[in-house]
């Protein structure tokens, strides 16, 4: 008979509220795959889908299985390996874009996980897998900007937002910071070519059209920006997209962004933070017991991540 071994971890039984995150000691250990890693979990963090699925705001794009664990990113040492994984060992220190990231052990494909360079503190590089990779990917795959295009980044102060102004910036584009009027001084901080308060109905109609548009933020401002993308350009988005907005200008390619793992990417964001070239702040570190706590935080609103460390 094989033993049961049981874990700590985060798990819903329905949607809801935070009140519905219910922290457990004997949750069961996922099982090891012949070609996934078994991680022992430093921190974890809190990302704005972790409570739009929780309340099952986004059951139609994620679907749980319940009870579920809810998570997308996780940073942490190898405990174990599957028999086909040949890249990693017992030990390893790592971080990965993954599923199920609220709990003390979580096992994640090998070829999505990648080494954490000496360097970067292991806590706080649990913020970045998610946020990395949707900004990256929403400026690289979405907009496909570059060299000397022009890229109008929205949000650009938050998480995601400040990934694609880090991506764009690598990739030569001229960037120009989507933020709150307030938020001006501090977007400047950013290295861009130019800041758009975005809550200045003026400012927008005097912005001239962009090759792209990363967007971040959703909604009515969306929409409005929509408008000043260039014919043949590109409208990139990991929010909420208005209906009917995609069908205004046929002309401008829009893409929805899902955030995929891509270890060699995040290998890089992770290199970037050690070198002092990307630096993601971080609001909070709480235990993950204190997850209800972290999600009551979160949909509050306000600036940086929120680290679960275990």
């Amino acid at each position: 008979m094989v033993e049961k071994v049981s874990m700590r971890a985060v798990r819903i039984y329905r949607y809801g509220g935070p009140e519905v995150l219910t922290y457990e000691t004997d949750a069961p250990e996922p099982a090891l795959t012949s070609d996934s890693v078994l991680i022992e979990t430093v921190a974890t963090s809190v990302n704005p889908i972790d409570w739009k699925v929780r309340s099952g705001a986004r059951q139609k794009d994620f679907p749980l299985d319940l009870p579920a664990i809810l998570g997308k990113d996780v940073s942490g040492i190898v405990q174990a390996v599957g028999d086909a994984v040949r890249t990693f060992r017992p030990g390893d220190r790592v971080i990965a874009l993954a599923e199920a990231t609220y709990a003390e052990r979580v096992v994640v494909r090998a070829d999505t996980v990648t080494h954490l360079p000496e360097g970067v503190d292991p806590i706080d590089a649990a913020a970045l897998p998610l946020v990395s990779m949707t900004g990256e990917q929403l400026v690289r795959i979405a907009t496909g900007v570059a060299a000397g295009q022009v890229i109008l980044v929205t949000g650009a102060l938050g998480s995601v937002g400040r990934a694609a102004v880090h991506t764009a910036r690598e990739l030569g584009a001229r960037v120009i910071a989507g933020v709150r009027a307030r938020q001006s001084a501090e977007a400047a901080t950013l290295g861009v070519d130019g800041v758009l308060a975005l809550d200045d109905e003026d400012a927008i109609n005097r912005l001239d059209r962009v090759d792209g548009v990363a967007d971040t933020v959703g909604g009515e401002i969306a929409a409005k920006l929509f408008e000043k993308v260039k014919a043949g350009g590109r409208f990139g988005y990991a929010s909420v997209l208005p209906d009917g907005v995609a069908a205004r200008i046929p002309d401008i390619q829009v893409t929805r962004v899902f955030a995929r793992p891509d270890a060699s990417k995040l290998r890089e964001f992770a290199d970037n933070v050690r070198d002092g070239r990307f630096v993601l702040p971080i609001s909070a570190r709480m235990p993950l017991s204190d997850a209800r706590a972290a999600h009551e935080r979160l949909e509050k609103g306000g600036g940086g991540k929120i680290v679960l460390v275990l």
